[in-house]
């Protein structure tokens, strides 16, 4: 503790007196700008580009056929949200080299504040997109990787930051959409629609510092099914005779190429028999912002609130029996082989999120000013009802309830800057706190609480405390950036409580605590940006990062078959993942068109992952585990052209090469030298804009992932559900402006009908109507 409080000191010496924020993006004035911002320069990008920077604005956002607001960064360099249908909310966010469940490696903020998910570390805690309607967006900003010390170890793969609309005058908008997917995929077929409505005031004091922002949406979409379910085969004969069950020819062909996975359902010998219900999905979501500028203090006030309900209550079940009545569980028969037909539940899950934030700004001196952000993401309520089988679904039979709540996370930063024509100076204080609580419960009725009995609880705490530096000198045509982060991190009050099984206790809940856990460390970041001229430019950036773990990686241990605590089951030694990283940038403005190639290397010791390995113990298991050391390197190239080569057109391409492989693993040292799976070894995103009148413009959007690794051993490939495979997306759109309030457009996504896969189905061809309104 003693060495590393007097390395902050010695770093943090350098960039006094200044103070700077960690989390909360820098206003306009003091905003980097950096020629080498890929995107929009209209306005300046809200967090610090260092390494890879991306700022997407109207031109770009209007292309883009948007359901939802991560929507809106589909076709961003080497990026990729893991969306599954529209209102999913397990959208995670990928980097480069970013497995699609490694959601606590990028930090996502909206005017700020940060709703990253960081209470665990997986597709169940995905950023929340849905405080943000995709009309209220002014600018997308993306940065990749963790080159600026102002943020915390969680931007390990990269920031995003949603800039809301301020209004400037009084005005209004109203946006509402229709989708419809027509969906095929083994015995289900069905089309599945949506529709959302959207609308906001913004109101501007007139010669006043006072301004407001109210708006609100309601959606709603019905996606296609997630999981296929599969038969298991049994010995003994007899059950109903059945027919109907679908064999998937990709698994048999898998399984014959020895890639396929063991046990899979859709094989020959464990055919398909349902599609899980599709997710009907319900979201109602409101904001009110309030503004305060008057030349000497700047203020910002958020809240928003969001109401999510997903109910699934209807299985597609494939198997009739000899009347035609469709079967749904039990025992059945085709042919001579017996199996059980099993996981047709039904689920809704109901909840309830907010998210409050108070930004000030004031200027206290010359060139200096001072910040503080203080906001609160909070789930008052989480409820998953699920039923044990369809018939206890269709009944209101017996069943189970998932409660989570209170849950959440505060963010605090105190901060100063001080900024003049040749340096810029800062300094800041920040904190952080997590924390999860979630009973699981059995109900003789799954459609209600009543009468609830208790099952299990599981619980803990996080807090982070940092300190940080950042100085930068501009010595044209050279810019140095050097910066320093001082992290202490904290895991506490974690446990898993379950009813006891023997003595005095036996039925009565009985708490298992997990020892306190913490951690410290310094990292360091380094730029240089050198200008070759008014039009070339090259960025060298280099940065260390620590991303601690999350109350859901520490606290994730689980019951013996008999209901005793498995100390097995988690790790208690968990380590910190800790990242070295560079990238080097090289720009080059022709004017009609802009060159950016970007290499980038990153190598991470104690990688945080759950796959199957030894334990502490030796004991083969499940769990989050620690990686000893993966590594990753690649190449961006981005075109980014204007009016060429017709005028009114105009181009963003960019292509992506990575490696990302393990290189060691003692736990389970068959996967050292592999691709990480998820990580395509080529991605392509592209978009067309092209004016084909005054009032008519069209575009054309293209996505693209070669296939990756599905596991951590690169021994499954297929391209089927339960493995993850290639994607190619073609996208059209068409906006017509019929009045200067009025806009009409349409749009398609996935034109080519593509059928892909990251272990769910990704949506095939989608319809899309839109008309937006704006005063």
């Amino acid at each position: 503790m003693k060495t590393s409080l007097i390395a902050l000191s010695l770093a943090l010496s350098m960039a006094a007196p200044a103070w700077a924020q960690d989390t909360a993006a820098p206003d306009a004035e003091a905003s980097d700008t950096s020629i080498l911002v890929v995107g929009q320069k209209d306005a300046p990008i809200e967090i610090a580009p260092r390494g890879l920077a991306v700022s997407l604005g109207a031109q770009q956002l209007e292309a883009v056929n948007a359901f939802n607001t991560e929507d809106l960064m589909k076709y961003a360099p080497d990026f990729f949200v893991r969306k599954r249908y529209a209102g999913d909310s397990n959208g995670v966010p990928g980097f480069r080299g970013t497995h699609s469940t490694q959601s606590a490696r990028t930090l996502v903020m909206v005017d700020g504040f940060v709703v990253s998910n960081f209470l665990g570390n997986s597709f169940g805690f995905a950023p929340k997109w849905g405080v943000v309607g995709p009309g209220e967006v002014k600018q997308f900003d993306i940065v990749y990787g963790p080159y600026s010390s102002r943020y915390l170890g969680n931007a390990m793969g990269g920031i995003v930051n949603i800039t809301t609309r301020a209004p400037d005058r009084t005005e209004a908008f109203a946006t509402v959409q229709g989708f419809i997917q027509p969906y095929r995929q083994f015995a289900t077929g069905d089309d599945y629609a949506g529709f959302s409505a959207e609308a906001g005031v913004g109101l501007k004091q007139h010669d006043g510092p006072w301004s407001l922002r109210l708006t609100g949406r309601y959606f709603r979409n019905t996606g296609q099914p997630m999981t296929f379910l599969g038969l298991s085969p049994v010995a003994g004969g007899g059950g109903t005779p059945v027919t109907g069950a679908v064999v998937d020819p990709e698994h048999v062909r898998a399984a014959a190429a020895g890639t396929g996975i063991p046990g899979a359902p859709g094989t020959a010998g464990s055919p398909y028999f349902a599609a899980q219900s599709p997710a009907r999905i319900t979201q109602e979501q409101a904001k009110l912002r309030i503004g305060y500028e008057n030349g000497a203090v700047t203020g910002q006030f958020l809240f928003a609130f969001w109401h999510n309900e997903d109910s699934q209550t209807a299985p597609d079940c494939y198997l009739r029996d000899a009347a035609g009545n469709a079967v749904c569980e039990g025992r059945v028969s085709i042919g001579a082989q017996s199996y059980i037909a099993a996981g047709a539940n039904w689920s809704k899950t109901l909840r309830d999120e907010y998210l409050a934030g108070l930004k000030l700004a004031a200027d206290i001196a010359a060139h200096t000013t001072a910040r503080l952000a203080i906001s609160t993401y909070q789930v008052p309520r989480t409820d998953t009802f699920t039923s044990n089988g369809p018939l206890a679904g269709r009944t209101g039979g017996a069943g189970t309830l998932a409660g989570q709540g209170p849950t959440g996370w505060w963010t605090g930063d105190f901060t100063l800057e001080n900024r003049t024509a040749r340096r810029a100076l800062a300094l800041g204080l920040t904190a952080n706190a997590y924390r999860t609580d979630q009973t699981r419960s059995t109900l003789n009725d799954w459609t209600s609480a009543a009468g609830k009995a208790f099952s299990t609880r599981t619980f803990g705490k996080t807090r982070q405390l940092s300190a940080w530096g950042e100085a930068q000198l501009f010595l044209d045509p050279l810019t140095i950036t050097l910066g320093a982060r001082y992290d202490n991190w904290r895991a506490y009050d974690g446990g898993l409580a379950r009813l006891g099984t023997t003595g005095p206790l036996a039925g009565q809940p009985v708490a298992n605590a997990y020892a306190a856990r913490s951690n410290e460390g310094v990292n360091g970041s380094l730029a240089f940006e050198y200008a070759l001229g008014a039009h070339t430019s090259l960025q060298l950036s280099l940065a260390t990062a620590t991303r601690y773990p999350t109350v859901g990686e520490l606290f994730q241990g689980s019951l013996n078959g008999d209901g005793s605590f498995n100390p097995n089951s988690f790790d208690p030694a968990l380590k910190p993942e800790r990242s070295k990283d560079a990238n080097l940038i090289a720009v080059h403005d022709f004017g009609w068109m802009k060159l950016t190639g970007s290499a980038f290397f990153q190598r991470v010791d104690d990688t945080i992952f759950a796959f199957v390995g030894f334990n502490q113990n030796g004991i083969t298991t499940s769990t989050f585990k620690n990686i000893a050391l993966t590594r990753q390197f690649g190449f961006e190239g981005i075109a980014e052209t204007r009016n060429w080569p017709l005028e009114g057109m105009n181009i963003d391409f960019n292509a992506a090469y990575i490696d990302s492989k393990t290189l060691r693993n003692p736990a389970a040292p068959a996967a050292e030298g592999v691709q990480f799976p998820r990580i395509p070894k080529w991605r392509v995103n592209a978009n067309l804009r092209y004016d084909l009148t005054r009032a008519l413009q069209g575009s054309v959007g293209l996505r693209y992932a070669s296939r990756p690794n599905t596991d951590l051993f690169g021994l499954q490939r297929g391209d089927t559900f339960g493995f993850t495979s290639e994607l190619f997306a073609l996208d059209l759109r068409l906006n017509w402006q019929v009045a200067e309030t009025l806009r009409l457009s349409a749009g398609i996504d996935n034109l080519t009908n593509d059928r892909a896969w990251v272990f769910h189905p990704y949506p095939q061809r989608t319809f899309l109507i839109e008309a937006g309104w704006r005063l």
